[in-house]
């Protein structure tokens, strides 16, 4: 088991749909995010992308060298970026900060954003693009010189200079609910990527990656990105989540599920059906919240009790095979001890990971191989 936190790069509060108490992403606040995160052990943490959240790539750049032993979940769009540059930039990182890269392969789903980048694709057509940035981004960390001639990507004579640390690339995260997006996650991902569901329709979505995998002859490992909001008594907990939503109210429920009513990712389509645009009924399995859904893009569900329950709730994902849990609340720098101090004694499963990982990352920075 792993246990993920978030780098809030677009910004941070206490709060949910309103600017009350918001906090910019400066490097400085950023830096104490990452460093709570680099000492507490978590894992690492996800970097966001999109227009309005700071560069994931420079963003991690900058934090490298304030962390020791965390890694960075870094999002890239294989519209926006070639897979040739795409694969220098990640050998460069994964060998600067150590072997501490991990890549998150993100489609889009908003077709509006996705324009503003040049991107006039629909949804299918933009797994496909992902299936071909991925081949290519395999053959080159292969060591092989490429020349690829796909419907929407051409490159000719492509070779790397140098080798990243992490055999054979830095793993691959990946999410999509679409027959599209789990083909494409089948042939060439390493860890899928849920937004938080109730157990049971997880299980489904489990079930058919793991045999889209088969067909491919590989296995695929799973992972679940949540909020979650973790006191010492439920009481605690909820009104800590009930809190997140103060200044929402119904004219801004209308407006954002307005919004999110344009995005054509079927995973956000799941995660509405959830609350269906209501706050009526939000705890829609045992502890797992909906709330944040009525006014967030992305991730909408989270994981509400005292420590006990709510690490028992993550072992019953931990024992449908999800083994990284990818996790954030509001505000990330307060939350992270919350969660470090509460659940992780809760999680022997993380503390065997921990302890492993630790054993490597146990100097400041590690020999780099040559090319």
């Amino acid at each position: 088991m792993d246990i993920f936190w978030f780098i809030p790069s677009h910004g941070d509060s206490r709060y949910v749909g309103t600017d009350i108490g918001k906090r910019t992403a400066s490097l400085a606040y950023l830096t104490q995010v990452a460093q709570a995160v680099d000492t507490l052990g978590f894992g690492g943490a996800l970097l966001p992308t999109g227009r309005r959240c700071e560069d994931s790539w420079v963003v991690a750049s900058a934090l490298i060298p304030m962390t020791k032993s965390m890694k960075f979940l870094i999002a890239v769009r294989p519209g926006s970026l070639s897979p040739t540059l795409a694969a220098r930039m990640a050998v460069s990182l994964d060998r600067l900060s150590g072997g501490r890269l991990l890549i998150n392969i993100i489609t889009g789903g908003d077709p509006v954003e996705l324009a503003g980048d040049g991107t006039f694709l629909s949804h299918d057509e933009r797994y496909e693009v992902t299936d071909e940035f991925m081949t290519i981004w395999r053959k080159l960390f292969a060591g092989d010189n490429v020349t690829f001639k796909g419907k929407h990507l051409a490159i000719e004579g492509a070779q790397m200079a140098w080798t990243s640390m992490q055999k054979p690339y830095p793993p691959l995260y990946f999410g999509g609910s679409s027959d599209a997006a789990i083909r494409t996650a089948a042939k060439h991902i390493d860890v899928y990527l849920s937004l938080g569901e109730p157990p049971n329709k997880l299980a489904e979505k489990i079930k058919r990656v793991r045999e889209a995998a088969e067909k491919e002859g590989r296995t695929v490992r799973f992972g679940l990105r949540v909020h979650v909001f973790v006191r010492e008594t439920a009481e605690a907990a909820w009104a800590a989540a009930e809190n997140v939503m103060r200044y929402v109210d119904e004219a801004t429920i209308a407006k954002q599920q307005e919004y999110l009513k344009r995005f054509d990712s079927v995973g956000q389509a799941r995660t509405r059906t959830l609350h269906s645009g209501s706050r009526e009924s939000l705890e829609v399995s045992p502890n797992l919240w909906a709330g944040i859904g009525l006014v967030n893009k992305g991730v909408g569900t989270s994981l509400v009790g005292d420590a006990d329950t709510v690490a028992e709730r993550i072992h019953e994902y931990y024992n449908m095979g999800v083994d990284t849990f990818i996790l954030s609340s509001y505000p990330h720098l307060e939350e992270a001890y919350n969660v470090a101090d509460l659940l992780f004694p809760r999680l022997p499963e993380f503390q065997a990971a921990r302890k492993a990982r630790d054993k490597v990352y146990n100097h400041d920075t590690l020999p780099l191989k040559q090319p």
